[in-house]
């Protein structure tokens, strides 16, 4: 330990990278009783802390090494990383990339001047391919985490923290990919203050350090989840793992939808959006404050990067409620018969709706895919779901189906040919508790609903598909009562998508 002391202490990062700032996090700290920092490496130059390990390394090449140039294997942060430091340093910089690695990513390693070659479609043949042209054209391989310098260079975020925090800190939290940012803060931290723990977070379906510690050596998953893909490593590193196995006091497993969680608080907080990588050490740091509510200092985590990708925001967005336990989604059984739908909303009451999905299907039983927002899921979802069960309806809980959430709720539909005299309209809700249930009011027991499609995103208006079975006969007093209700609406009964799906 005391070796790498004198390595973070002594290493170079200065040149390209910022002190970050130690931000409080005001409302998640109100929330969770405690005092809660983050350690903002998403203000680097390249949105990441990497550039830290990635300098330090290539600035203690000798020279001819840095006449031979570098070359690393990366589709994200490391190659950025390495990027920056080569164009600084003048040398040259080959960046293997797999094939699959979005073009936001390759653009940005590209501004940097490397020299880009994708190949294969995953980051195991890109690593094997960039140590073939090491070899080939004696470049020198830098390491993303399994590194003495690289791992240096993380450590001096933990210079900077306990710097900044001179007063307790009850645990340091720390996003592991392979490992180098833990085995680096690790070791100074331990140095310093051995009574502040060092707990490292990976994805439950990334858990890598996890599993070698578990087994007491490295051991090699079958696949990693993509999803924070900065840190979906299937091997920890072999000076990583010595590191973590003698200096980290746990690890903690954040699923999906804690981790979207965890980039919503930091952007209510920070108004900044971090890359689920990013957000994946304050995952931990939550789980661990409902765990552990008596304090002994601050809880503080390391906001690793922001490089997201745009086209995750709305997976986030969809993700966030229920990993905060503020949604639920139920699958819930009701007869097929008019006036279903007005007695199935007055059991919920004045809840916030976020989705309502249903299409008609010949038969005596209707069912709804809802979702419900609530302040607290675990202790208002039992008596929710006891007051419908006493009515009768059969009642499934979604919640944790990762099916549901990822496709079911897109795909309720289908046509129903029965229905003759169906009439497609799309509204726009006002966004308050009780607009539902003057659409039902309106619509009363006199028509039938069909088909039912809303789904909150934030606005101050909820824009909702609805199908109603209305005769010709009947289409006079159905117009009426929709300028009563006075919610813009267009009618949709000719559109073609319609025709074609519904």
């Amino acid at each position: 330990m005391t070796d790498y002391v004198r390595r973070i202490l002594d290493a170079r990062v200065y040149d390209v990278a910022v002190q970050t700032p130690l931000d409080a996090m005001v409302r998640l700290g109100q929330r969770l009783g405690a005092s809660v920092l983050l350690k903002r490496e998403d203000l680097q130059p390249i949105f990441s802390f990497k550039i830290r390990g990635a300098y330090n390394k290539l600035v203690r090449l000798d020279a001819a090494a840095r006449a031979a140039g570098v070359i690393c294997a990366s589709a994200g942060n490391h190659a950025q990383g390495v990027a920056l430091s080569a164009r600084r340093l003048g040398l040259r910089a080959v960046i293997v990339m797999p094939v699959t690695t979005p073009a936001i990513k390759v653009e940005a390693v590209r501004y940097w001047g490397a020299e880009i070659v994708l190949h294969g479609d995953t980051f195991d043949v890109a690593y094997e391919h960039a140590r073939r042209l090491e070899r080939d054209q004696g470049l020198t391989f830098v390491h993303p985490y399994d590194d003495p310098d690289v791992i240096a260079g993380q450590g001096t975020v933990a210079v900077e923290v306990l710097h900044q925090h001179p007063d307790p800190i009850e645990a340091i939290f720390v996003p592991i990919g392979g490992g180098g940012l833990a085995a680096g803060i690790a070791s100074y931290v331990k140095f310093l203050r051995p009574e502040t723990r060092v707990i490292g977070v990976e994805p439950v379906d990334a858990a890598s350090m996890k599993a070698a510690l578990d087994a007491g050596t490295r051991v090699v998953l079958d696949r990693v989840g993509l999803f924070a893909d900065g840190v979906a490593v299937r091997q920890a590193g072999a000076e990583t793992f010595r590191l973590c196995r003698d200096l980290l006091d746990d690890v903690i497993l954040a699923d999906t939808d804690a981790i979207c969680a965890a980039v919503k608080d930091v952007f209510e907080d920070v108004r900044v959006i971090a890359e689920p990588a990013g957000a994946l050490s304050l995952a931990g740091l939550k789980a661990y404050a409902a765990a552990n509510p008596v304090r002994t200092g601050a809880l503080i985590a390391v906001a690793s990067g922001a490089n997201m990708n745009f086209d995750r925001l709305r997976h986030v967005a969809e993700r966030a409620e229920i990993g905060e336990a503020r949604e639920i989604l139920l699958a819930v059984t009701i007869p097929e018969v008019p006036g279903s739908y007005r007695r199935f909303i007055q059991v919920l009451g004045d809840r916030s709706i976020t989705e309502f999905n249903y299409r008609y299907a010949a038969g005596s039983e209707a069912h709804v895919f809802v979702g419900l927002k609530l302040n607290n899921a675990r202790r208002e979802k039992p008596p929710i779901v006891d007051s419908l069960t006493a009515l009768g309806y059969r009642v499934l809980d979604m919640s944790a189906d990762e099916t549901a959430k990822l496709h079911i709720r897109y795909m309720v539909g289908g046509k129903s040919p029965e229905l003759t005299d169906e009439v497609l309209l799309r509204f726009e809700f006002p966004e308050r508790p009780g607009a539902l249930m003057r659409f039902l009011d309106g619509v009363g027991a006199e028509w039938n609903i069909t088909l039912f499609h809303y789904r909150n995103h934030g606005a101050d208006y909820g824009r909702v598909l609805v199908g109603i079975e209305v005769p010709p006969g009947q289409r006079p007093r159905f117009d009426a009562m929709l300028d009563a209700l006075g919610y813009p609406h267009e009618e949709e009964t000719g559109n073609p998508a319609y025709r074609l799906f519904l």
